[in-house]
């Protein structure tokens, strides 16, 4: 959650962020504004899942050609 400042003083607002509908670029930027640490379990997570699909997509490929 981000927090934008209201009109009055000393009041904070919090905002949900859904990154999901926007640009890729702007989804990246929103990502580098994480801790190091989250940034990284955000990208481990990605390329685990890419990996996951390359493999079902080669045993797929492979499996059809048998």
């Amino acid at each position: 959650m981000l927090y934008t400042p209201s009109s009055n003083i000393g009041h904070i607002e919090f905002c949900s962020i859904i990154i999901e509908n926007k640009p890729d670029l702007e989804k990246l930027h929103l990502i580098n504004q994480l801790d190091e640490e989250d940034k990284q379990t955000i990208f481990r997570l990605v390329e685990k899942m890419l990996t996951n699909k390359k493999f079902k997509d080669f045993f797929a490929k492979n499996a059809a050609a048998l």
